[in-house]
């Protein structure tokens, strides 16, 4: 009966831990990225040190932060740019996508695919960030919608999906 001992179990919970880091990793490099293009790589920028924070409150390694800051002073590669998508979802909730790419027409189509499996389409532009008032902090919303438990559980695998993708940075919803 090979892979049932005990080594086995651990190599694999570590796989699946590892693989989970490399995803947050992902995402606060790409966010550092950006900061530290519009910083031009000052430290002391408000963006910035509020990116190298996330970063190490996930136990991020200096090295990979410093090496972030490094190729997006030095390089002169194609620029990330923040994007915004809007959607409702399951029981009219109103809901806001922060997307993190370098190929905007990539992004757009696999947020509309994510979307789509869900049964959800994208929303006109500024047509639910009504409902939102943005703070330092990101997205508040300033209208509560109350969902049936149907509804939550919709909108719970909607978020998870979208999470999932590497170019999703954070995911806001007006649900109570």
């Amino acid at each position: 009966m090979s892979g049932h001992n005990k080594y086995s179990k651990i190599k694999h919970i570590k796989a699946k831990n590892d693989a989970q880091k490399s995803k947050a990793f992902t995402k606060y490099v790409r966010l550092i990225f950006v900061e530290a293009k519009k910083a031009a790589g000052n430290l002391s920028s408000p963006g910035l040190a509020t990116a190298i924070e996330k970063a190490r409150e996930e136990n991020m390694p200096n090295d990979t932060i410093d090496r972030a800051i490094k190729k997006a002073t030095t390089d002169n590669s194609a620029a990330m740019e923040t994007i915004l998508y809007e959607a409702y979802g399951p029981g009219g909730v109103a809901i806001l996508i922060s997307a993190l790419t370098d190929n905007r027409n990539k992004a757009a189509q696999e947020i509309k695919h994510i979307l789509s499996l869900n049964e959800i389409e994208l929303a006109a532009q500024g047509s639910a960030a009504w409902a939102f008032q943005k703070t330092n902090e990101g997205w508040i919303p300033t209208t509560n919608i109350p969902l049936e438990d149907a509804d939550i559980e919709k909108l719970t695998k909607l978020v998870e999906d979208l999470e999932n993708h590497d170019d999703v940075q954070d995911v806001y919803t007006n649900a109570e």
